[in-house]
């Protein structure tokens, strides 16, 4: 009879359980009296006054916490958080500089992570909080000004192109339905909480079409673990830069069925030199040969987000269906190229204004240029090691918000092929993840 696994649990630290404790039990009805928005209310007035006064101050904690059942080398539970520190300065207000903003955000992400926790050989984690390092970052530190009746924006200073480009929100836990799918795709398009130099134009064509242009540096050191830890606060200018990323998107808003919508397309390209994840330089299989890769100029990409609201009254209730699918060229991809995603998200459910409940299934795959490489291997040395394909995953939440400055988010995630192979368990994971805004 086979031995179940012994169950191994990471804590999280007894000062954030406590403090999320605290949070939700002592200050809730106490900070709905004084000022129902945050946790720490109006500071008796000087929250207000600063607002009146063009300066916005906001914290926000977001906590996730993941078990397996099901998956792994068996079942674990890890905990996950980050802290975001923001302050907004409309210019207008302060120096009557019309149609300008300064925005500035800290963040700082600790924890760990189920996927190397529990060992479940995922491409996507199924914390989307833990990624991009457990330090101190600055993630935004940029000007943005506007012209023509806020019809054209421009925004320049540190900014992460996700921000804007392929923007999806983060409401699941997955990192398959979280945030800009080109960053979950790519090694070299970062998405918050990592930040680069570079500035968007973006113009409205018409009241239902924006056209969107950035350009942003391309450099590794920012999202090194080892720099961040000492140089992460500053607004630095590392060595490193390999190229430009520049994306371009449109976005199209037509209101089908009299409902809030969206339709974005987008392509990128990166004018760094990259490795051949196939050939080497004499164009022969890399697996074979050994030696040094062929170098491509270039990469690039194409993406679609696509959200339209099916029911309810616009922006307010209802559901709203969306597809995300993105495309990295497989000369350069090192890992994956391709993801797709879709489900549907609905608002107000039981009469519930602030709840939302979720489901979505996703695939990410491995470029079939890796893939073929390991099959390769396989046939020269009799190997067996697994060659990757695709991954699935399925995660339905409930959003919970009992006040408003509280959300709940238990979610259940069930992932197929992990890593992209039938080598491996299929993983179940229960979650929550927790939205604090003080």
């Amino acid at each position: 009879m086979a031995h179940l696994p012994h169950k191994v649990w990471t804590y999280p630290s007894p000062i954030r359980v406590k403090l999320s404790i605290f949070v939700l039990l002592l200050l809730g009805h106490s900070a709905w009296a004084e000022g129902p928005s945050t946790v720490t209310g109006d500071w008796g007035g000087v929250r207000t006054e600063l607002l009146d006064r063009g300066i916005n101050l906001t914290t926000v904690y977001t906590s996730e916490l993941a078990n397996n059942p099901r998956g792994g080398d068996g079942q674990r539970t890890a905990y996950a958080d980050e802290w975001a520190f923001g302050a907004e300065f409309d210019l207008q207000r302060l120096f009557d500089w019309n149609g300008a903003h300064v925005q500035v955000t800290i963040t700082d992400r600790n924890g760990h992570d189920l996927d190397q926790t529990a060992n479940l050989h995922t491409l996507e984690p199924v914390q989307e909080i833990y990624g991009r390092g457990q330090t101190w970052r600055l993630s935004e530190f940029y000007f943005q000004q506007t012209w023509l009746d806020d019809r054209l924006l421009w925004k320049v200073g540190r900014v992460a192109a996700g921000e804007t480009f392929g923007s999806f929100n983060c409401h699941f836990q997955n990192l398959t339905f979280c945030g800009s799918q080109p960053g979950s795709v790519t090694d070299y398009w970062f998405n918050y909480p990592v930040s680069q130099w570079g500035t968007r134009l973006e113009f409205a064509v018409i009241p239902q079409v924006k056209l969107s242009v950035g350009i942003y540096q391309v450099n590794p050191t920012y999202n090194n673990d080892s720099w961040a830890a000492h140089n992460g606060l500053l607004p630095d200018n590392p060595s490193g830069t390999t190229g430009a990323l520049i994306p371009f998107e449109a976005d199209w808003r037509p209101k089908f069925l009299g409902l809030t919508d969206s339709f974005k397309f987008g392509v990128w390209y990166d004018t760094s030199n990259a490795n051949d994840v196939y050939l080497d330089v004499n164009r022969q299989p890399l697996v074979v040969t050994g030696d040094a890769p062929l170098r491509r100029h270039g990469r690039d990409g194409a993406y679609i987000s696509f959200e339209q609201q099916i029911t309810g009254v616009a922006s307010k209730s209802g559901a709203t269906l969306f597809l995300n699918i993105t495309q990295a060229d497989r000369e350069t991809s090192p890992a994956t190229d391709r993801q797709i995603a879709l489900g549907v998200q609905y608002k107000d459910p039981f009469m519930r204004p602030n709840d939302v409940v979720g489901f979505a299934l996703g695939t990410t795959h491995v470029n079939s240029r890796v893939a073929a490489g390991e099959r390769l291997l396989n046939e020269i040395n009799g190997s067996n090691v697994p060659v990757q394909s695709s991954e699935y995953v399925a995660e339905a939440f409930y959003g919970w918000t009992p006040w408003p400055f509280v959300t709940l988010r238990p979610n259940l995630q069930y992932v197929v092929h992990p890593g992209g192979s039938n080598a491996y368990a299929n993983g179940v994971v229960v979650g929550l993840k927790t939205t604090v805004k003080f």
